[in-house]
């Protein structure tokens, strides 16, 4: 018949004194306070390993850190384990290396994780603001937090101080990165929920659209607004102006053009594929060079602006550097002169021109497309690109350069402006 032991009581466990030898009070079922010679005491379990059959022993703790109460919790739990197999002491340690684990995984150690793994896929100025970002916004709050404790009222706390300074799309984009943070971790099995979806509805809404451009109907009024302002514009940036009007290129890709790429004797400018935005793409960019397909009046302001830029590698080279292209402020700063801030950008161009080309002058929506390089989405474009749509597209673009020039009396390509080497041009 087992022994009988009389449980413990808080008073006999708090006045239990030291001795010339360490001894035990018991308390049951294993459970027993240990006090040594110093007078420390510590809470302890003998068990019989479930799986050796071994006698062992558990250690819960220190008294008074531990109490009676938790004690006998401990003792509880222990014994379930127990019961079922498990031995308590593995139990403990797997449990103790699961958790240094999760401590390791941080939102900031799982996100620089999931960077290291996007960065071979993105151009390295998207690399580097995505991280700059993330440093900025996210990593000082959540950052330390183990990502599978992060919930959907935290992750809303974070965005809300983004939006707090008026940045609103920002917030929903730092929202969209955390989103793929979160999914990352779930599939390496650092994490469990996305909450980002759980934010709906809870951040403020932006009004979305495409850039600012005026509709074909406002051009008129638009290249009157223009003529009367380019007389005291920087030649080469009103070269720039008229050209980003007649060929509806990229701002980045005609202001980084190098003269070497045009071929002003036979009347051709490609764009090599390397500079086009489809083609700087790290994974599957698109190959094909971009003919510009410029009309007799773009051809003339070139040999213009090759009086002033031809000796530069640029055909807008900076004006403090000519090492370095020049920016798209001119076309910006000329597009507020005129009173049309807001309503047109650099990219509303090529929004102008497809509406033009298509209601005004008829052609099909694939041949403007392709002349402003989208990707044609499908297996075949790119070859029917460049077998079929080039002679129609160049018929184009002249026939574009005309209904331009048509639309008000002004037919005059090149200004009235006495040319003067660059470096003596006021601006």
């Amino acid at each position: 018949m087992p022994k009988i032991v009389k449980p413990l009581t808080d008073i006999l466990v708090k006045n239990a004194k030291s001795r010339d030898k360490s001894y035990s009070l018991f308390d049951g079922e294993g459970l027993f306070l240990e006090v040594t010679t110093l007078g420390t005491k510590h809470w302890r379990m003998k068990f019989t390993n479930p799986v050796t059959g071994k006698s062992n022993k558990l250690a819960f703790g220190p008294y008074p850190v531990v109490s009676l109460a938790d004690a006998r919790q401990m003792r509880l739990e222990a014994r379930r384990l127990i019961r079922n197999g498990v031995d308590p002491i593995q139990y403990e340690r797997e449990q103790k290396a699961n958790l240094l684990k999760e401590s390791a995984n941080t939102f900031e150690n799982v996100a620089r994780e999931w960077h290291r793994n996007k960065i071979d896929s993105w151009q390295e100025r998207t690399a580097s603001n995505v991280l700059h970002r993330l440093e900025r916004d996210v990593f000082p709050y959540i950052g330390k937090i183990p990502i599978k404790e992060i919930k959907a009222p935290l992750m809303l706390e974070v965005l809300r101080r983004i939006e707090t300074r008026g940045a609103v799309d920002m917030a929903k984009r730092q929202a969209q990165v955390c989103g793929q943070i979160f999914r990352y971790a779930i599939a390496c099995g650092k994490g469990e929920t996305d909450p980002v979806p759980h934010l709906r509805g809870a951040l403020k809404s932006t009004s979305r659209g495409h850039h600012a451009a005026i509709t074909p109907d406002e051009l008129p009024d638009f290249i009157r607004a223009f003529e009367a302002i380019e007389g005291r514009m920087y030649p080469p940036t009103r070269i720039m102006f008229r050209l980003m009007m007649l060929t509806f290129v990229r701002t980045s890709e005609l202001t980084t053009t190098e003269w070497s790429e045009i071929d002003l004797d036979r009347e051709d400018w490609v764009i090599p594929w390397q500079r086009m935005k489809m083609g700087k793409k790290k994974l599957n960019p698109r190959k094909v060079d971009h003919h510009v397909f410029l009309p007799k009046q773009g051809w003339r302001l070139l040999r213009e602006l090759y009086n002033y830029t031809g000796g530069s590698k640029f055909l807008f080279p900076n004006i403090r550097n000519h090492e370095v292209s020049a920016t798209n402020f001119g076309i910006l700063a000329a597009v507020k002169r005129m009173g049309y801030s807001g309503k047109m950008t650099g990219h509303g161009f090529r929004s102008l021109a497809m509406g033009v080309i298509k209601e005004r002058l008829g052609y099909r929506h694939e041949v403007v497309d392709r002349q402003l390089s989208h990707a044609s989405g499908d297996t075949y474009g790119e070859a029917y690109d460049r077998a079929m749509f080039l002679d129609e597209r160049k018929k184009m673009m002249q026939e574009y350069a005309d209904y331009l020039y048509g639309l008000t009396e002004t037919d005059s390509v090149v200004s009235n402006i006495v040319r003067k080497p660059l470096n003596q041009i006021k601006r």
